[in-house]
């Protein structure tokens, strides 16, 4: 008797046993069905050893409970005496409800655990088709399937195979089903079966006897005639065999479904036919296959129909997997299938993602599929479908580092392990980790985890994940270096050849130069050596995912070859996360921000400061150089300190816009390319206003001091009034002074001309900075007109001489440097021309198209395609700008929003007031911001300015990459250009020109 307040001694028996509902145990322990079992501490201990007491003990009783009166007895006492049997059906109970299930329908089924001979530790397909045999329907089959699935379950969780063993065992009976179900399909059918050979090649898992609890077996069908059968006849029928075997093992039925049969990895997917003859196979292999085909390929098998018409297919198709490697698009699709495919993965499940998710399960298999394809083609050894075995034999060969073999091996093991028994649970397909906490803690005991289930578990799956994020870049790139570097005695390690194809293979023109940088780069004892051997085989990966990874490579060697004796530059690569990716992908990029970077590679700072990439605002820049210049001895040094901080910050930006437009492992890429634009054109306006504003102080110290005889600003046009310049724009500018008191108008323009002049030539002097080249080509006048007027004389040329296209020219000028009073002045004077009262008499509007129609046939470049001219194209930057200025300029005089030097924000404005619909405004502005992206890609890629796509292949490829398109797709993003562009110029027609 228990006395009151008290717990009895089973209740504390069942705690320490691992039971979470102890008085609901009691209760089951209690029934007359386990009176046999009652009180035997071999039952209890048995039980706590499970994954899940409560749910053995459950599933227990309802086995037994199901049992004829007869056979009760048998149960029990076999239970309680053969402990091989105990801890089978108890581990199965313990861990799958399924099972538990299944065995409370078919009460008798627990008999098939008790056998333990050698035969049935390990048991083949012929075991298993023995197991099936007396299938004769759906049903029957699902019922002998769960028997067989019933065995493999109790050794995988007792331990009597590892999960590479049961994943095989999974594989064999799903290739013994899949024999049963195609014999009761020809017995259903047998005209077909006489007619026709049908052979059943297992892909995937189940090709690569490698298959999960709950998967689909995916499969390809090869049919052929009979002897003296017509061809399409027979293919026919065996489409029909074919179509019956999927639904036999995919049809739901009173007891359930198997598995899904996927047909889907066959030529042309779901759109080709079900079953199709050899040599149509090898047609389309050798014709229409990409690269992703023949690494489904490698796990072929023939397993069910005519074996022999099975072989005679792996063995036509096996050359061309590894042939597949020197296929002219390899490279771009194997950048491709390297990306990790979590896009598609819900934000919520991708931290629980076994399979898919970052350092998942998925990874491992890729990254060895593809190392199998590159030297499976010279080394017969690596032609395995299963990872393991693949895996192992490319640690053998020595393509993969032993150590890394062996780390990943465990990591995938014990995934694999988890993916199993999330699976097995409840026998549904899903590779996402469990939230709940008592499905967690099961896991974790079911992996013999026991002390804290939970949490271990959790800290086991984090651990063995970094592993697989870590390991799969390395698994590329570590052999590489070891290729070019000292190893002890034994070591295996890349031929050069090899490292030249696994270098070829990853996107390197060059392989040979790429082993010389890397030799450069790892080979030695010191310090900075070390280093880099553990940084390079994640750089290189990095570089690999780039347009240009040769450039990459080749840009680091210069960066370190400058730097690398200084010890906070490989301190910050290696302890700061995201200097060292930010880094890759600046260098592999273009030509601009390396030559920049390489100007003063110590700026590569930048790249490791959380706030290094946010541009600094005009206030702070203009400080900073007219304080630089403050220092300076002379005009042509202070200049070159303003210049160098103009350098530093361009390559601020342009690492900023690359690291923005290409995204990082932890920060995605800019979704929204407008700000990627308005950010570019704000940093770099507000650069070379304060390093004109540097020029102005620095020309004015050298002849005058402190103070010029006349008061002089000057004003921003065009792009650099518009806050909208790109990397390889000039400044337009106009230059205004007024004579300070008392100084003779020729003295003080005699003294502003001086200094227009200094300043354009400080610029333009001769250094390793990038020059500033200053265009005043938009004065009165144009270029017969002088380059300094004073405000009065501005004044009386526009109210007597203006011209309607100078007044447009006027919507962008705004004050950048110099006497702001003036400028403000300045400004004031030209608001009415520019924003006329009543807006724009028709005669002005007709000039203003006659002008932009002249433009388009004489200013076009000869031979430029119009469709793809950035600038002066169909629906490029010029269509957009001259339909937003018309509008500000009919209208900016009621419409105060419209009175900006902004194009995007003055076609907002233009919106907000009803001149131009929802639409049409969202159509030219994606035009706008794209050829400004356009622009903008071409100086980064190829360092000088351009306004049309590059017709280098290489150069094509990363302005692609730059505007977010996948490698292999520049076709793709010609074409959107085009289209976006065409749709913006028949708004142009309709609200430009009034058609």
């Amino acid at each position: 008797m228990t006395v009151p307040g008290r717990r009895s001694s089973t209740f504390s028996r069942l705690l320490r046993h691992g039971f979470t509902d102890p008085s609901g145990a009691e209760r089951l322990l209690d029934v007359p069905e386990l009176s046999a079992l009652q009180g035997d501490p071999v039952l209890l201990d048995a039980l706590g050893a499970t994954a899940d007491p409560d749910l053995a003990l459950r599933g227990l009783v309802r086995l037994v409970e199901a049992q004829p009166e007869t056979e009760r007895q048998t149960l029990t006492t076999t239970l309680l005496s053969a402990k091989p049997f105990r801890d089978r059906l108890l581990g199965v109970l313990g861990a799958s409800e399924a099972l538990a299930d299944h065995l409370a329908r078919h009460p008798r089924d627990w008999e098939s655990l008790v056998t333990y001979e050698a035969a049935d530790l390990h048991p083949g397909v012929a075991e298993f088709e023995q197991g099936l045999a007396e299938a004769t329907d759906a049903v029957s089959l699902r019922v002998a399937y769960r028997r067989c699935l019933l065995a493999i379950a109790a050794r995988d969780v007792c331990g009597t195979t590892d999960v590479a063993q049961a994943a095989a065992e999974l594989a064999d009976l799903a290739t013994a089903t899949l024999r049963a179900a195609l014999a009761i399909a020809r017995t259903a059918a047998p005209a077909d079966a006489a007619m026709c050979r049908l052979a059943v090649i297992a892909m995937g898992k189940t090709g690569g006897h490698e298959l999960n609890y709950v998967s689909d077996v995916d499969v390809i069908f090869v049919g052929e005639p009979a002897e003296g059968a017509d061809e399409a006849k027979a293919i026919q029928a065996a489409t029909r065999l074919a179509s019956h075997l999927m639904r036999i093992c995919s049809e739901t039925t009173v007891e359930g479904t198997i598995w899904p049969v996927d047909a889907n990895l066959r030529p042309e997917g779901r759109n080709g036919p079900l079953v199709r003859t050899l040599s149509s196979h090898l047609a389309y292999y050798q014709r229409w296959a990409k690269t992703w085909e023949f690494q489904a390929l490698l796990k072929a098998r023939a397993v069910a129909g005519d074996l022999e018409l099975g072989a005679q297919y792996i063995d036509a198709v096996s050359p061309l997997v590894w042939q597949a490697a020197e296929r002219e698009n390899f490279v771009a699709d194997v950048q491709k299938m390297r990306r990790r495919v979590v896009d598609n993965i819900p934000a919520a499940q991708v931290e629980r993602e076994l399979k898919l998710g970052p350092g998942g399960l998925r990874d491992v298999e890729f990254a060895v599929q593809l190392l199998q394809l590159v030297h499976g083609r010279s080394d017969a050894g690596l032609h395995s479908g299963t990872t393991l075995d693949a895996l192992a034999a490319l640690a053998a060969g020595g393509y993969v580092g032993r150590a890394d073999a062996s780390q990943l091996d465990e990591a995938y093991r014990f995934l694999r392990a988890m993916e199993h028994r999330i699976q097995l649970y409840r026998l549904r397909r899903t590779h996402l980790v469990p939230e709940d906490e008592a499905d967690l803690r099961r896991l974790g005991r079911s992996l013999g985890l026991r002390t804290d289930p939970v949490a271990d578990l959790n800290k086991e799956w984090k651990r063995h994940a970094a592993v697989v994020r870590r390991l799969h870049e390395k698994l590329f790139y570590r052999p590489l270096l070891d290729a070019v570097a000292q190893l002890a005695p034994g070591e295996i390690r890349l031929s050069p050849k090899a490292a030249g194809q696994r270098l070829e293979a990853l996107g390197y023109a060059d392989p040979a130069a790429a082993l010389r940088h890397l030799e450069a780069l790892a080979s030695g004892v010191t310090r900075k050596a070390a280093i880099q051997r553990t940084l390079l085989p994640v750089l290189l990966g990095w570089f690999a995912d780039s347009a240009d990874p040769d450039s990459g490579l080749l840009g680091f060697r210069k960066v370190s070859d400058a730097l690398g004796k200084t010890p906070w530059y490989l301190r910050l690569l290696r302890d700061e996360g995201a200097a060292a990716e930010n880094l890759a992908r600046v260098l592999s990029a273009g030509r601009l921000a390396p030559d920049l970077l390489l100007r003063a590679p110590e700026a590569v700072a930048i790249l490791g400061d959380p706030e290094g990439l946010k541009p600094r605002g005009r206030d702070h820049l203009e400080q900073e150089v007219l304080a630089a210049v403050g220092r300076a001895d002379d005009a042509e040094q202070a200049v070159a300190a303003a210049r160098g901080v103009r350098r530093r910050e361009l390559f601020r930006t342009a690492a900023a816009d690359l690291i923005g437009s290409y995204g990082t492992e932890d920060n995605p890429r800019e979704q929204d390319p407008g700000s990627l634009v308005d950010r570019v054109g704000e940093a770099v306006t507000d650069l070379n206003a304060a390093t004109i504003a540097g020029a102005l102080r620095a020309a004015v110290r050298a002849e005058w001091g402190e103070e010029l005889p006349t008061r002089f600003a000057v004003i921003g046009m065009g792009r650099f009034g518009g806050h909208e310049l790109g990397y390889g724009s000039d400044a337009d500018v106009l230059f205004v002074h007024e004579p300070r008191e008392g100084v003779d108008e020729q003295v003080a323009a005699k003294a502003a001309n001086r200094v227009v002049a200094e300043m354009r030539r400080l610029l333009q002097l001769p250094t390793a900075d990038p020059p500033l080249l200053i265009d005043a080509d938009l004065r009165p006048e144009g270029k017969s007109g002088p380059l300094v007027r004073t405000l009065k004389s501005y004044e009386a040329y526009y109210r007597r001489w203006s011209l309607v296209w100078e007044s447009q020219a006027l919507l962008r000028a705004e004050p950048m440097a110099g006497d702001r009073d003036l400028a403000d002045r300045f400004v004031a004077l030209v608001d009415p021309l520019r924003y006329p009262a009543e807006g724009l008499g028709e005669d002005a509007v007709r000039e203003i198209r006659r002008l932009k129609a002249r433009m388009e046939s004489e200013r076009l470049p000869r031979g430029a395609d119009p469709t793809l001219h950035a600038k002066l194209g169909r629906g490029g930057l010029s269509d957009v700008e001259w339909t937003v200025q018309l509008l500000q300029m009919r209208h900016g005089w009621v419409e105060p929003g419209l009175r900006t030097t902004r194009t995007r924000e003055a076609l907002a404005a233009a919106h907000a007031a009803g001149l131009i619909p929802t639409e049409e405004a969202q159509t030219l502005d994606e035009a706008w911001v794209l050829a400004t992206r356009v622009r903008n890609a071409v100086m980064l890629v190829r360092g000088r300015p351009g306004d049309t796509f590059p017709s280098d292949p290489r150069e094509l490829a990363a302005v692609g990459r730059y505007l977010g398109y996948e490698s292999g797709h520049v076709g793709e993003m010609v074409d959107d250009y085009r289209r976006i562009t065409r749709r913006a110029r028949a708004v142009v027609e309709e609200l430009f020109y009034g058609a």
